[in-house]
């Protein structure tokens, strides 16, 4: 297998999952009255469906009004989503053996404060990714302080302790032993553009998740950094 090969299976793992969360909202499995463990099962039941899926690297995360606070770690208890809620999906489908890292956010009833958050974070990824591509010797404490400064400029706050993470052929997290060098976080001061342990090139996931504390929620996106 070469660079070219490995990049693309990257690229089409996160295709499908793509087309599995258009197919989530298409059907909508996140709705209101549903259980967030129901919806994940739900939508992992659909991505067996379409792509013969079963591996999934990391927790399947489906979160709705305050859970959607808490960083990746925590582990809150079954909630039903309600009639004006906010809620997200952070899930990691392994597609032939490549990893996928993919997550969106769904906004429910007329909370303008809710709607203006689910619209920055794509606003808040692409400009984190357009960071990215013009600085070809980044770090990753860069790139986080970037996204921070990113956050806090649409009046939001950044949930958990990094925003993104290395991202390759399942299991991931076996990558690289250097904890800080595997994600988007302060402690991590070497380029994001170089090889790893195994002389492969170094792959990106963005992770975006802001959150308003003060009223109590939050939302998430997240997909490839640095392929297409």
């Amino acid at each position: 297998m070469d660079e070219q090969l490995r990049a693309l299976g990257l690229v089409e793992a996160q295709a499908k999952a793509e087309r599995l969360f258009a197919e989530v909202e298409a059907r909508g499995l996140v709705t209101p009255g549903r259980g967030e463990r129901e919806v994940s099962d739900l939508i992992r039941d659909l991505a067996n469906e379409m792509f013969g899926t079963t591996k999934h690297w990391h927790k399947r995360i489906v979160r709705s009004g305050p859970h959607t606070v808490f960083p990746y770690r925590e582990n809150p208890p079954d909630r039903v989503i309600g009639e004006d809620d906010i809620a997200f999906a952070d899930f990691g489908p392994v597609f032939e053996e490549y990893e996928a890292d993919f997550g969106r956010t769904f906004v429910f009833g007329d909370d303008p404060d809710k709607h203006r958050l689910r619209d920055d974070l794509s606003i808040v990824f692409a400009a984190g990714r357009a960071a990215f591509h013009a600085d070809p010797d980044i770090t990753g404490a860069q790139l986080h302080a970037r996204v921070s400064r990113l956050a806090a400029d649409r009046g939001w706050l950044l949930g958990g302790w990094h925003a993104g993470h290395l991202v390759g052929e399942f299991p991931h997290e076996t990558i690289d032993g250097a904890k800080a060098e595997s994600y988007v976080t302060p402690d991590n001061d070497t380029p994001l553009r170089r090889t790893d342990r195994s002389g492969w090139r170094c792959h990106w996931i963005l992770e975006v998740h802001l959150v308003d504390p003060s009223h109590g929620f939050g939302g998430f996106h997240e997909q490839l950094l640095d392929l297409a």
